[in-house]
Protein backbone atom coordinates (compact mmCIF):
# COMPACT_ATOMS: atom_id res chain seq x y z
CA UNK A 1 0.00 0.00 0.00
CA UNK A 2 1.55 3.11 -1.12
CA UNK A 3 1.25 6.43 1.49
CA UNK A 4 3.48 9.46 1.43
CA UNK A 5 5.89 10.11 4.15
CA UNK A 6 9.90 8.77 4.68
CA UNK A 7 8.36 5.39 5.56
CA UNK A 8 6.75 4.78 2.29
CA UNK A 9 9.93 5.41 0.37
CA UNK A 10 12.09 2.76 -1.56
CA UNK A 11 14.47 1.36 0.98
CA UNK A 12 13.53 3.36 4.22
CA UNK A 13 12.25 0.71 6.65
CA UNK A 14 8.97 -0.33 7.05
CA UNK A 15 6.70 0.84 9.67
CA UNK A 16 4.73 -0.66 11.99
CA UNK A 17 1.54 0.97 11.61
CA UNK A 18 0.14 2.98 8.68
CA UNK A 19 -2.67 4.95 10.75
CA UNK A 20 -2.50 6.17 13.96
CA UNK A 21 -5.78 7.61 16.03
CA UNK A 22 -4.16 9.80 18.39
CA UNK A 23 -7.30 10.75 20.89
CA UNK A 24 -8.86 8.00 20.32
CA UNK A 25 -10.11 8.05 24.37
CA UNK A 26 -11.63 11.55 23.56
CA UNK A 27 -15.28 12.17 22.91
CA UNK A 28 -14.77 12.14 19.34
CA UNK A 29 -11.65 9.65 19.07
CA UNK A 30 -14.10 7.18 20.49
CA UNK A 31 -16.11 7.57 17.08
CA UNK A 32 -13.45 7.90 14.77
CA UNK A 33 -11.55 4.77 16.39
CA UNK A 34 -15.14 2.63 15.96
CA UNK A 35 -15.18 4.10 12.15
CA UNK A 36 -11.80 3.26 11.49
CA UNK A 37 -12.44 -0.89 13.09
CA UNK A 38 -15.71 -0.55 11.26
CA UNK A 39 -14.05 0.28 7.80
CA UNK A 40 -11.40 -2.06 7.96
CA UNK A 41 -14.02 -5.00 8.84
CA UNK A 42 -15.47 -4.05 5.72
CA UNK A 43 -12.19 -4.94 4.04
CA UNK A 44 -10.34 -1.64 3.41
CA UNK A 45 -7.99 -0.38 2.79
CA UNK A 46 -7.40 -3.30 -0.06
CA UNK A 47 -4.69 -5.79 1.89
CA UNK A 48 -5.79 -4.91 5.74
CA UNK A 49 -4.48 -2.49 7.74
CA UNK A 50 -2.54 -2.27 10.61
CA UNK A 51 -3.62 0.31 12.49
CA UNK A 52 -2.82 1.88 16.35
CA UNK A 53 -4.86 3.87 18.94
CA UNK A 54 -3.04 6.24 20.81
CA UNK A 55 -3.33 8.81 24.35
CA UNK A 56 -2.50 9.14 27.86
CA UNK A 57 -4.05 5.85 28.96
CA UNK A 58 -3.70 2.63 28.58
CA UNK A 59 -6.80 2.00 30.53
CA UNK A 60 -8.69 4.33 28.58
CA UNK A 61 -7.25 3.12 25.24
CA UNK A 62 -8.44 -0.44 25.81
CA UNK A 63 -11.87 0.26 26.60
CA UNK A 64 -12.16 2.47 23.24
CA UNK A 65 -11.09 -0.96 21.51
CA UNK A 66 -13.72 -2.62 23.69
CA UNK A 67 -16.53 -0.67 23.03
CA UNK A 68 -15.83 -0.35 19.51
CA UNK A 69 -15.84 -3.87 19.38
CA UNK A 70 -19.24 -4.19 21.07
CA UNK A 71 -20.41 -1.54 18.93
CA UNK A 72 -19.27 -4.04 15.60
CA UNK A 73 -20.56 -7.20 17.55
CA UNK A 74 -17.11 -8.89 18.29
CA UNK A 75 -15.45 -10.47 21.03
CA UNK A 76 -12.54 -7.90 20.50
CA UNK A 77 -10.36 -6.10 18.10
CA UNK A 78 -7.90 -8.17 16.17
CA UNK A 79 -4.24 -8.11 17.54
CA UNK A 80 -3.22 -5.49 14.79
CA UNK A 81 -4.81 -2.48 16.59
CA UNK A 82 -1.88 -1.18 18.56
CA UNK A 83 -1.89 0.69 21.53
CA UNK A 84 0.23 3.55 22.14
CA UNK A 85 0.91 6.19 24.88
CA UNK A 86 1.52 9.71 23.98
CA UNK A 87 1.07 13.28 25.27
CA UNK A 88 0.47 16.49 23.62
CA UNK A 89 2.61 18.00 26.41
CA UNK A 90 5.48 15.58 25.75
CA UNK A 91 7.82 16.25 22.46
CA UNK A 92 9.06 12.79 22.56
CA UNK A 93 6.06 10.82 22.67
CA UNK A 94 4.46 11.98 19.76
CA UNK A 95 7.85 11.65 17.81
CA UNK A 96 7.83 8.37 18.91
CA UNK A 97 4.56 7.79 17.88
CA UNK A 98 4.77 9.72 14.68
CA UNK A 99 8.18 7.76 13.34
CA UNK A 100 5.83 4.41 13.84
CA UNK A 101 2.98 4.87 11.31
CA UNK A 102 2.79 6.72 8.08
CA UNK A 103 -0.50 8.74 9.03
CA UNK A 104 -1.76 10.31 11.99
CA UNK A 105 -5.58 11.09 12.70
CA UNK A 106 -5.61 13.83 15.00
CA UNK A 107 -8.55 14.30 17.22
CA UNK A 108 -6.92 16.68 19.72
CA UNK A 109 -9.17 19.32 20.09
CA UNK A 110 -9.33 22.82 20.76
CA UNK A 111 -6.88 22.19 17.38
CA UNK A 112 -5.56 26.15 18.28
CA UNK A 113 -3.99 24.78 21.90
CA UNK A 114 -3.27 21.16 21.01
CA UNK A 115 -2.64 20.96 17.20
CA UNK A 116 0.67 22.28 16.40
CA UNK A 117 2.64 19.83 18.20
CA UNK A 118 1.47 17.38 17.03
CA UNK A 119 2.04 18.75 13.33
CA UNK A 120 5.23 19.38 14.08
CA UNK A 121 5.96 15.46 15.26
CA UNK A 122 5.03 14.30 11.69
CA UNK A 123 6.67 16.70 9.36
CA UNK A 124 10.09 16.21 11.80
CA UNK A 125 9.30 12.47 11.47
CA UNK A 126 7.95 11.48 8.07
CA UNK A 127 4.61 10.89 8.89
CA UNK A 128 1.00 12.60 7.03
CA UNK A 129 -1.49 13.88 9.14
CA UNK A 130 -5.24 14.55 9.18
CA UNK A 131 -7.53 16.26 11.87
CA UNK A 132 -11.00 17.47 11.88
CA UNK A 133 -10.78 21.11 12.74
CA UNK A 134 -13.10 23.64 11.91
CA UNK A 135 -10.51 26.64 13.21
CA UNK A 136 -9.79 28.65 10.43
CA UNK A 137 -7.00 30.44 12.54
CA UNK A 138 -5.23 26.93 13.21
CA UNK A 139 -5.62 25.81 9.47
CA UNK A 140 -3.84 29.03 8.39
CA UNK A 141 -1.47 29.36 10.48
CA UNK A 142 -0.20 26.36 9.75
CA UNK A 143 0.23 26.53 6.06
CA UNK A 144 2.05 29.87 6.94
CA UNK A 145 4.49 27.60 9.47
CA UNK A 146 5.12 24.16 7.86
CA UNK A 147 4.10 24.18 4.49
CA UNK A 148 7.97 24.65 3.48
CA UNK A 149 8.75 21.81 5.68
CA UNK A 150 5.88 19.17 4.81
CA UNK A 151 7.08 19.36 1.24
CA UNK A 152 10.18 19.14 1.88
CA UNK A 153 9.36 15.82 3.81
CA UNK A 154 6.90 14.66 1.53
CA UNK A 155 4.10 14.50 3.66
CA UNK A 156 0.68 15.86 3.92
CA UNK A 157 -1.18 18.07 6.08
CA UNK A 158 -4.87 17.91 5.61
CA UNK A 159 -7.07 20.02 7.84
CA UNK A 160 -10.83 20.01 7.57
CA UNK A 161 -11.71 16.73 7.14
CA UNK A 162 -14.24 16.56 9.14
CA UNK A 163 -18.23 17.68 9.00
CA UNK A 164 -16.09 20.85 9.08
CA UNK A 165 -15.36 21.15 6.16
CA UNK A 166 -14.57 18.80 3.37
CA UNK A 167 -18.18 18.21 2.45
CA UNK A 168 -18.21 21.57 1.51
CA UNK A 169 -14.74 21.55 -0.27
CA UNK A 170 -15.66 18.12 -2.05
CA UNK A 171 -19.25 18.97 -2.37
CA UNK A 172 -18.29 22.25 -4.57
CA UNK A 173 -15.86 20.00 -6.63
CA UNK A 174 -18.80 18.00 -7.24
CA UNK A 175 -20.95 20.51 -8.00
CA UNK A 176 -18.42 21.88 -10.77
CA UNK A 177 -17.81 17.93 -12.17
CA UNK A 178 -21.63 17.11 -12.92
CA UNK A 179 -22.37 20.48 -14.24
CA UNK A 180 -21.17 20.61 -18.44
CA UNK A 181 -19.82 23.69 -19.23
CA UNK A 182 -17.90 25.94 -16.28
CA UNK A 183 -19.31 26.71 -13.00
CA UNK A 184 -18.57 30.07 -11.36
CA UNK A 185 -20.58 30.57 -8.64
CA UNK A 186 -21.81 27.95 -5.72
CA UNK A 187 -24.34 28.64 -2.58
CA UNK A 188 -25.01 25.95 0.09
CA UNK A 189 -27.77 25.54 2.76
CA UNK A 190 -27.63 23.26 5.43
CA UNK A 191 -30.54 21.46 6.93
CA UNK A 192 -29.96 19.68 10.40
CA UNK A 193 -32.93 17.65 11.51
CA UNK A 194 -32.71 16.12 14.93
CA UNK A 195 -35.67 13.83 16.62
CA UNK A 196 -37.92 14.32 19.49
CA UNK A 197 -34.60 14.25 22.45
CA UNK A 198 -33.74 17.77 20.03
CA UNK A 199 -29.97 18.31 18.88
CA UNK A 200 -27.04 17.09 20.82
CA UNK A 201 -23.50 18.84 20.38
CA UNK A 202 -20.15 18.16 22.62
CA UNK A 203 -18.75 21.04 24.70
CA UNK A 204 -15.66 20.75 23.16
CA UNK A 205 -17.05 21.80 19.72
CA UNK A 206 -18.16 24.90 21.25
CA UNK A 207 -14.94 25.47 22.84
CA UNK A 208 -13.48 25.67 19.65
CA UNK A 209 -15.83 28.34 18.37
CA UNK A 210 -15.94 30.21 21.26
CA UNK A 211 -12.16 30.97 20.73
CA UNK A 212 -11.94 30.89 17.01
CA UNK A 213 -14.42 33.63 17.32
CA UNK A 214 -12.79 35.73 19.90
CA UNK A 215 -9.57 35.80 17.41
CA UNK A 216 -10.92 37.32 14.55
CA UNK A 217 -8.70 39.78 14.32
CA UNK A 218 -5.59 38.11 14.61
CA UNK A 219 -7.01 36.14 11.58
CA UNK A 220 -7.17 38.76 9.65
CA UNK A 221 -3.30 39.44 10.66
CA UNK A 222 -2.19 36.78 9.37
CA UNK A 223 -3.76 36.70 6.14
CA UNK A 224 -1.83 39.86 5.47
CA UNK A 225 0.97 38.06 6.50
CA UNK A 226 1.09 35.01 4.10
CA UNK A 227 -0.05 37.30 1.70
CA UNK A 228 -2.32 35.13 -0.44
CA UNK A 229 -2.71 35.53 -4.04
CA UNK A 230 -5.77 37.19 -5.20
CA UNK A 231 -8.17 35.03 -7.24
CA UNK A 232 -9.95 36.65 -10.26
CA UNK A 233 -13.96 36.82 -10.09
CA UNK A 234 -14.90 34.73 -13.13
CA UNK A 235 -18.50 35.36 -14.72
CA UNK A 236 -21.36 37.19 -12.71
CA UNK A 237 -20.26 38.45 -9.46
CA UNK A 238 -22.08 36.02 -6.58
CA UNK A 239 -24.73 38.06 -4.58
CA UNK A 240 -24.54 39.10 -1.20
CA UNK A 241 -27.23 37.72 0.88
CA UNK A 242 -28.97 39.76 4.15
CA UNK A 243 -27.87 38.13 7.29
CA UNK A 244 -31.08 36.65 7.90
CA UNK A 245 -33.26 36.10 3.97
CA UNK A 246 -36.41 33.83 3.20
CA UNK A 247 -35.04 30.86 0.83
CA UNK A 248 -37.54 29.99 -1.76
CA UNK A 249 -36.40 26.71 -2.43
CA UNK A 250 -36.19 25.49 1.11
CA UNK A 251 -39.22 27.92 2.71
CA UNK A 252 -37.07 28.66 5.78
CA UNK A 253 -35.24 31.64 6.85
CA UNK A 254 -31.58 31.22 6.59
CA UNK A 255 -28.08 32.90 8.30
CA UNK A 256 -24.79 32.79 6.83
CA UNK A 257 -23.35 29.79 8.21
CA UNK A 258 -20.37 30.06 10.87
CA UNK A 259 -17.66 27.98 10.74
CA UNK A 260 -14.97 27.09 8.30
CA UNK A 261 -16.85 26.48 5.28
CA UNK A 262 -16.02 29.15 3.31
CA UNK A 263 -12.40 29.60 4.21
CA UNK A 264 -11.54 26.18 3.36
CA UNK A 265 -13.45 26.17 0.10
CA UNK A 266 -11.89 29.48 -1.19
CA UNK A 267 -8.19 28.22 -0.06
CA UNK A 268 -9.16 24.96 -2.45
CA UNK A 269 -9.99 26.81 -5.21
CA UNK A 270 -7.17 29.35 -5.02
CA UNK A 271 -5.01 26.23 -5.07
CA UNK A 272 -6.68 24.98 -8.12
CA UNK A 273 -6.88 28.23 -9.89
CA UNK A 274 -3.03 29.07 -9.11
CA UNK A 275 -1.07 24.95 -9.33
CA UNK A 276 -3.74 23.65 -12.12
CA UNK A 277 -4.99 26.87 -13.47
CA UNK A 278 -9.06 25.97 -13.21
CA UNK A 279 -11.61 28.41 -12.99
CA UNK A 280 -12.05 29.38 -9.60
CA UNK A 281 -15.53 28.87 -8.00
CA UNK A 282 -17.42 31.70 -5.94
CA UNK A 283 -19.06 30.51 -2.48
CA UNK A 284 -21.36 31.17 0.09
CA UNK A 285 -22.97 29.05 2.49
CA UNK A 286 -25.82 29.71 4.70
CA UNK A 287 -27.72 27.12 6.92
CA UNK A 288 -31.56 27.24 6.97
CA UNK A 289 -33.48 27.61 10.52
CA UNK A 290 -37.11 27.52 10.16
CA UNK A 291 -39.75 29.84 10.61
CA UNK A 292 -39.57 33.52 11.97
CA UNK A 293 -39.67 32.39 15.87
CA UNK A 294 -36.96 30.24 15.28
CA UNK A 295 -35.09 33.11 13.65
CA UNK A 296 -36.01 35.41 16.89
CA UNK A 297 -34.26 33.19 19.15
CA UNK A 298 -31.31 32.19 16.94
CA UNK A 299 -30.49 36.28 16.67
CA UNK A 300 -30.81 36.59 20.80
CA UNK A 301 -28.71 33.78 21.35
CA UNK A 302 -26.20 35.05 18.32
CA UNK A 303 -26.19 38.47 19.88
CA UNK A 304 -25.49 37.36 23.20
CA UNK A 305 -22.61 35.06 22.57
CA UNK A 306 -21.21 37.35 19.93
CA UNK A 307 -21.25 40.05 22.63
CA UNK A 308 -19.39 37.64 25.35
CA UNK A 309 -16.89 36.23 23.10
CA UNK A 310 -15.30 39.52 22.89
CA UNK A 311 -14.30 39.47 26.60
CA UNK A 312 -12.09 37.67 28.52
CA UNK A 313 -14.67 37.02 31.33
CA UNK A 314 -17.44 36.41 28.61
CA UNK A 315 -15.70 33.11 27.18
CA UNK A 316 -15.17 31.69 30.84
CA UNK A 317 -18.96 31.85 31.14
CA UNK A 318 -19.38 30.57 27.80
CA UNK A 319 -17.16 27.85 28.17
CA UNK A 320 -18.47 27.15 31.83
CA UNK A 321 -21.98 27.10 30.90
CA UNK A 322 -22.08 25.97 27.44
CA UNK A 323 -25.90 23.92 28.18
CA UNK A 324 -27.20 27.20 29.56
CA UNK A 325 -25.64 29.43 26.90
CA UNK A 326 -27.14 26.85 24.02
CA UNK A 327 -30.58 26.61 25.20
CA UNK A 328 -30.00 22.89 26.00
CA UNK A 329 -27.90 21.78 22.91
CA UNK A 330 -24.36 21.94 24.43
CA UNK A 331 -23.25 19.46 27.00
CA UNK A 332 -20.18 18.30 28.73
CA UNK A 333 -21.37 14.90 28.11
CA UNK A 334 -21.99 15.17 24.69
CA UNK A 335 -25.46 13.77 22.59
CA UNK A 336 -26.80 10.44 23.62
CA UNK A 337 -26.82 7.41 21.19
CA UNK A 338 -30.57 7.98 20.91
CA UNK A 339 -30.10 11.84 19.83
CA UNK A 340 -27.36 10.79 17.19
CA UNK A 341 -28.94 8.19 15.53
CA UNK A 342 -31.70 10.39 15.11
CA UNK A 343 -30.46 13.16 13.81
CA UNK A 344 -29.27 13.82 9.80
CA UNK A 345 -28.32 16.30 7.76
CA UNK A 346 -28.53 17.90 3.88
CA UNK A 347 -26.09 20.22 2.34
CA UNK A 348 -27.51 21.41 -0.48
CA UNK A 349 -25.78 23.14 -3.74
CA UNK A 350 -27.45 25.46 -5.98
CA UNK A 351 -24.41 26.32 -8.68
CA UNK A 352 -24.52 28.27 -11.79
CA UNK A 353 -22.19 28.88 -14.62
CA UNK A 354 -22.06 28.64 -18.13
CA UNK A 355 -22.71 26.17 -21.08
CA UNK A 356 -19.81 24.95 -23.06
CA UNK A 357 -18.97 27.21 -25.60
CA UNK A 358 -20.42 29.86 -23.52
CA UNK A 359 -17.38 32.67 -22.93
CA UNK A 360 -17.64 33.72 -18.74
CA UNK A 361 -16.38 36.71 -18.78
CA UNK A 362 -18.91 38.43 -21.66
CA UNK A 363 -23.06 37.76 -20.20
CA UNK A 364 -24.99 36.67 -17.55
CA UNK A 365 -24.96 32.73 -16.56
CA UNK A 366 -26.87 30.72 -18.37
CA UNK A 367 -26.86 27.72 -16.93
CA UNK A 368 -27.76 26.15 -13.64
CA UNK A 369 -27.42 22.64 -11.37
CA UNK A 370 -28.24 21.68 -7.55
CA UNK A 371 -26.21 18.76 -6.32
CA UNK A 372 -26.69 17.53 -2.80
CA UNK A 373 -24.90 15.92 -0.01
CA UNK A 374 -26.87 13.98 2.90
CA UNK A 375 -25.66 11.93 5.96
CA UNK A 376 -26.48 10.78 9.59
CA UNK A 377 -25.70 12.73 12.44
CA UNK A 378 -23.29 15.29 11.67
CA UNK A 379 -20.56 15.99 14.74
CA UNK A 380 -19.88 12.40 15.54
CA UNK A 381 -21.33 10.09 12.70
CA UNK A 382 -20.45 11.80 9.88
CA UNK A 383 -17.38 13.79 10.84
CA UNK A 384 -15.69 10.03 12.05
CA UNK A 385 -16.96 8.47 8.42
CA UNK A 386 -15.38 11.77 6.32
CA UNK A 387 -12.15 11.62 8.46
CA UNK A 388 -11.53 7.91 8.06
CA UNK A 389 -12.69 7.63 4.17
CA UNK A 390 -10.16 10.91 4.09
CA UNK A 391 -7.21 8.71 5.48
CA UNK A 392 -8.50 5.84 2.79
CA UNK A 393 -8.17 8.19 0.06
CA UNK A 394 -4.49 9.25 1.07
CA UNK A 395 -3.30 5.80 1.30
CA UNK A 396 -5.14 4.16 -1.52
CA UNK A 397 -5.14 6.83 -3.88
CA UNK A 398 -1.33 7.99 -3.22
CA UNK A 399 -0.82 8.56 -7.00
CA UNK A 400 -3.99 11.39 -7.19
CA UNK A 401 -2.55 13.12 -4.72
CA UNK A 402 -0.42 16.60 -5.56
CA UNK A 403 2.96 15.72 -6.73
CA UNK A 404 4.36 17.53 -3.63
CA UNK A 405 3.80 17.57 -0.07
CA UNK A 406 2.44 20.33 1.94
CA UNK A 407 -0.31 21.96 3.95
CA UNK A 408 -3.25 21.41 2.23
CA UNK A 409 -7.38 22.02 2.32
CA UNK A 410 -9.58 18.82 0.96
CA UNK A 411 -10.46 19.68 -1.58
CA UNK A 412 -6.85 20.69 -2.79
CA UNK A 413 -5.24 17.54 -1.61
CA UNK A 414 -8.46 15.05 -2.96
CA UNK A 415 -9.49 16.58 -5.70
CA UNK A 416 -8.15 14.02 -8.39
CA UNK A 417 -8.92 10.94 -5.82
CA UNK A 418 -11.89 8.44 -5.36
CA UNK A 419 -12.90 10.40 -2.13
CA UNK A 420 -16.43 11.72 -2.92
CA UNK A 421 -17.32 7.63 -3.69
CA UNK A 422 -15.79 6.69 -0.98
CA UNK A 423 -17.89 8.90 1.36
CA UNK A 424 -20.96 8.02 -0.82
CA UNK A 425 -20.60 4.16 -0.11
CA UNK A 426 -20.24 4.93 3.37
CA UNK A 427 -23.20 6.62 3.95
CA UNK A 428 -22.27 10.46 3.04
CA UNK A 429 -24.03 10.70 -0.33
CA UNK A 430 -23.69 13.04 -3.38
CA UNK A 431 -25.81 13.62 -5.31
CA UNK A 432 -27.31 15.51 -8.23
CA UNK A 433 -30.73 16.58 -7.79
CA UNK A 434 -31.66 18.66 -10.53
CA UNK A 435 -29.66 17.98 -14.14
CA UNK A 436 -27.58 21.47 -15.56
CA UNK A 437 -30.07 23.44 -17.28
CA UNK A 438 -29.58 25.96 -19.95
Amino acid sequence: MAAAGDGAKAGAPERPYELVVFGASGFTGQFVVEEVARTVAGGEPRGGLRWAVAGRSREKLRAVLERAAGRLGKAALGEEVGVLLCDVGDAASLAAMARQTRLVLSCVGPYRFFGEPVIKACVENGASYIDISGEPQFLEEMYLKYNTKAEEKGVYVIGSCGFDSVLADMGVLYTRDKLKGTLTAVESFLTVKSGPKGLGVHDGTWNSAVYGLADQENLKKLRKKIGYAPVPIVGAKLRRRPFVFYNQESKQYCIPLMGSDVSVVKRSQRYLYTELKQTPVQYSAYVNIGGLGSVIKTLIAAMIFLLLVKFSFGRKLLIKYPTFFSCGHITKQGPTQKQMDETSFTMTFFGEGYSEGQDPQNGKPNVKICTEVKGPEPGYIATPIAMVQSAVALLEDAACLPKLGGVYPPGAAFSKTKLVDRLTNHGVEFSVISKPEV
